[in-house]
């Protein structure tokens, strides 16, 4: 089996690129091939591709980083554990994105109050003022954000966060994309009351 921890840090939080990594590659079907016949390095490369956006995501939901960096292990070692189940009509990224979807549901579930956000993503004591309300910023997004239920909060996550098209969230979620557009209307709408009660002004 192979290893899911990336070497020298591990997993990012840096925003996303605007070319998302869900477009699909002409050699992954070899590598999907490849890790049927138990190839575990393909299987690897599927890791290395996918990990930081699934890591990004689960990190918005759960807003904790040792729990977004172990969901993403558990998801990558049931997607290898259950290959063999794996639909090769639909995406590889659409499977083990529902997988994650599912494993933070869970984790979500499970809790019995929010938990706060990692002291590695809060402001640093002395950096400069920029920075500082950059963080507080981005600490105070990540509460609203938690407000929502979950469905709401993915559908922000994944337009505004991973910046997936209308096409690719109706995918990855399993819903039509006419029912992407409303709940991501009723998402912007009760994340734009929480922001306005908190007095949060983003510009």
């Amino acid at each position: 089996m192979p290893s899911f921890r990336k070497r020298g840090g591990g997993f990012s939080d840096q925003p996303l690129p605007r070319m998302f990594v869900v477009m699909v590659e002409h050699d992954e079907d070899g590598l999907l091939e490849r890790c049927l016949e138990g190839d575990g390095g393909a299987f690897g490369q599927l890791v290395d591709r996918y990990q930081r956006v699934l890591f990004n995501v689960s990190l918005r939901m759960v807003g904790n980083r040792e729990d977004a960096r172990d969901i993403t292990q558990t998801v990558f070692l049931k997607a290898y554990e259950n290959l063999g189940k794996f639909d090769r009509r639909h995406r590889f990224f659409s499977w083990v994105y529902r997988i994650m979807i599912n494993e933070t549901l869970n984790h979500l579930s499970r809790a019995k109050r929010t938990e706060p956000l990692d002291e590695t993503m809060a402001s640093e004591q002395g950096g400069p003022d920029e920075d500082c309300e950059r963080n507080r910023l981005h600490d105070s997004v990540q509460s609203a954000l938690m407000e929502l239920s979950p469905d709401y909060r993915q559908v922000i996550i994944l337009r505004h966060f991973a910046q997936l098209s209308y096409q690719e969230m109706s995918s990855v979620l399993e819903v039509p994309e006419k029912t992407v557009k409303s709940r991501l209307h009723t998402a912007r709408q009760l994340l734009g009351g929480i922001f306005s009660r908190s007095g949060i002004a983003l510009t």
